[in-house]
Formats: C-alpha cells, sequence, structure tokens
C-alpha cells in the first residue's frame, strides 16, 4: 500500500490554489487528508475535492504539524509570515511566491531542470524547509533552454514576454472581462488592477519599477534563470502584459558559445520531458495561449536561426502560467519529494 501525506493548501480560494486541488485530484496524487487554508474572510467556504466538500479554514489559526507538504500561493507577504512559522512545525513549504526564491538556503525547483538541487537542500541539518516555485514565466523559459543549453553553452538570452492577465490574479481577469464589455457597450472604461487600459491593449509594465528602469518582474527572470540554470547565462528581459485571460508566450532570442542548428535544437527538444515541439512553417504551424491554456506541457514554435549574430537561434515559448507556471509546477516539486524524500518529511 503507498503512502499517503497530509496536505495543506494556503491560498486555497485563489486562482492558482484551486489549480492544485484540481491537478492533485487529476494525478491522483497520494492525499490523506487535504486542508484548504485562506484568509479570515474566506473562511467557512466550501470547496469540493474528490467529490467532497471542503471546508475552508483560517490559514492563521492552522496547526501546520498535521501536515507533511504545504503548498503556498498566499501572496507574498503573507507566505513571509506564515511559510517559516510552517516550517518550523515540520512541515515542507513548498512556496509560488516570489518571497524566498532568491534565499541562499531555499532551492528554486523546476523538476525538469534541476532536481537534483534537492539532494544537497535534503543533506543539509540546517535547511529552511522551504522550496521556492519560481517565476512562472522564468519556468517556462528554463524549461525550453534546459536541454539546448546541456548541447551548447547558452552565452545570452533576449526575452520579450506576452503575459496573460490571469498572472496578476482574479481581480485582473475580471477587469479585463469588464473593459472589454464597456467598450462593446460605450461604457466608461476604469482602471484598477493596471496602470492602463488592458482590454485591446498591451502593457509594458509587470510589478513595480526598479532604479535601472527594469521592473520587478524583469528582475526576476534575470536572476531566477542563472539561480536555476546558470550563473553565467546573460538574460535581458521585457516583460509585457496583453489582453489574454491565461497563458503566457515568450520570443527568445539566445546566444550559444558554439553552432547549434534549428534541425539540432528542434530534435533536442522534441526528446525532453515537459516540452511538445509544434513547429510547421506554415498557416496554423505554431502554439498560441488559447491551445495552451488547461494543458500541462511547454510548448515550442517558430524555431530558426538568428543570422544577424553568430551561433544565435529564435524560438516562441508557450505555457499555461496557472498551470506549468505555478501549481502544475508546485505539485510537480511535491511529487519529487514524496517519491525520493519521503523519510525527510515529518510523520
Amino acid at each position: 500500500m503507498s503512502t499517503k501525506f497530509n496536505i495543506a493548501i494556503a491560498g486555497a480560494t485563489g486562482n492558482v490554489g484551486r489549480e492544485i486541488i484540481q491537478i492533485l485530484e487529476d494525478k491522483e496524487f497520494p492525499v490523506d487528508q487535504l486542508y484548504l487554508l485562506a484568509s479570515s474572510r474566506s473562511k467557512g467556504q466550501a470547496i469540493e475535492f474528490r467529490g467532497e466538500e471542503l471546508i475552508v479554514e483560517d490559514l492563521a489559526e492552522f496547526d501546520f504539524s498535521k501536515v507533511q507538504i504545504g503548498l503556498f500561493s498566499p501572496g507574498g507577504k503573507v507566505s513571509a509570515e506564515f511559510a517559516p512559522k510552517a516550517a518550523k512545525a515540520g512541515c515542507l513549504v513548498i512556496d509560488n511566491t516570489s518571497h524566498f526564491r532568491m534565499h541562499d538556503n531555499v532551492p528554486l525547483i523546476v523538476p525538469e531542470v534541476n532536481a537534483s538541487a534537492l539532494e544537497d537542500f535534503f543533506n543539509n541539518d540546517d535547511r529552511s524547509n522551504i522550496i521556492a516555485n519560481p517565476n512562472c514565466s522564468t519556468i517556462q523559459m528554463v524549461v525550453a533552454l534546459k536541454p539546448l543549453h546541456d548541447q551548447a553553452i547558452i552565452n545570452r538570452v533576449v526575452v520579450s514576454t506576452y503575459q496573460s492577465v490571469s498572472g496578476a490574479g482574479k481581480e485582473a481577469m475580471d477587469e479585463l472581462f469588464n473593459q472589454t464589455q464597456h467598450i462593446y457597450t460605450n461604457k466608461n472604461i476604469e482602471k484598477n488592477k493596471f496602470t492602463k487600459q488592458m482590454a485591446f491593449n498591451v502593457i509594458p509594465h509587470i510589478d513595480t519599477f526598479l532604479d535601472n528602469g527594469s521592473t520587478k518582474e524583469e528582475e526576476k527572470m534575470v536572476n531566477e534563470t542563472k539561480k536555476i540554470l546558470d550563473e553565467g547565462i546573460k538574460v535581458s528581459a521585457t516583460c509585457v502584459r496583453v489582453p489574454v485571460f491565461i497563458s503566457h508566450a515568450e520570443s527568445i532570442n539566445i546566444e550559444f558559445d558554439s553552432p547549434l542548428s534549428d534541425v539540432e535544437a528542434t530534435k533536442l527538444l522534441k526528446n525532453f520531458e515537459g516540452i511538445s515541439v509544434i513547429d510547421f512553417r506554415k498557416d496554423e504551424g505554431y502554439v498560441t495561449p488559447v491551445e495552451a491554456a488547461g494543458e500541462d506541457k511547454v510548448y515550442v514554435s517558430r524555431i530558426r536561426e538568428d543570422d544577424s549574430i553568430d551561433n544565435g537561434l529564435n524560438i516562441w515559448v508557450v505555457a499555461d502560467n496557472l498551470r506549468k507556471g505555478a501549481a502544475l509546477n508546485a505539485v510537480q516539486i511535491a511529487e519529487l519529494v514524496t517519491k525520493q524524500y519521503s523519510n525527510f518529511l515529518n510523520n
């Protein structure tokens, strides 16, 4: 009989939290008891899991010594307060927020890319008991870069993102929906979550601006790629919000230290776990955010050599930001832990 685990989901009523619940059910994850946690405002809500209604509990009142794994996506400030408390109680925290990602004692994990980083983590007696889930845009990019980097060292990456509004939460999705309606009905456009009109527009601004002119979202892509894949890779990112509900797309230009043809790159990508290559040089021969929504794969299209530089390649990468970009990656980390490091979980 396989071992089952008590799991807590912090932020269970949010977009990512609900995706985690669905993925745990879809994957038949070995859950014994599932605890759904959120703020006191959401306490008492009912959410279905495996045909049963589970009642949402107050995160601030929960005893984390009852669970082996906590899947956190309640927002950075909330995770900053409660993830260390959960970890101290013996719960292994897998955190979706940005708060812990660059901490030295917290591994930043994409299972297909750097699962081996968990070995040192679990063999460290002073481990933090917190594992970080990377930024949604970073995850899909490093999955696509990994098999290429293993073949020919990547020197530099220039990425432009086309990020859906779901990355900013349910209120952002509602804002796009309402603005679109108001345009068609000739009503005033209201801006709340976004700095400019989102409907029928694109906004080159995600998260706050830094002194160097970059945004925090762009800085995350730079720093996280280095931590996950290779400190030697230079990264330039421009992150843009687009009027799409679900799935992020990325145009990625890659400079290698040695030649890598588009044919060889396609073969490497096709043979890599978690990637689906759909690349036909004709109408509809590529993946767009609409097709990627609800899917678990990272999709790669438009693979072509860049003749403007030595050893250059262009790729187009699309993934569901709520699934592989957040919830699925977190559950995959949990799967990895339960299969390879379960002896380190509290009983």
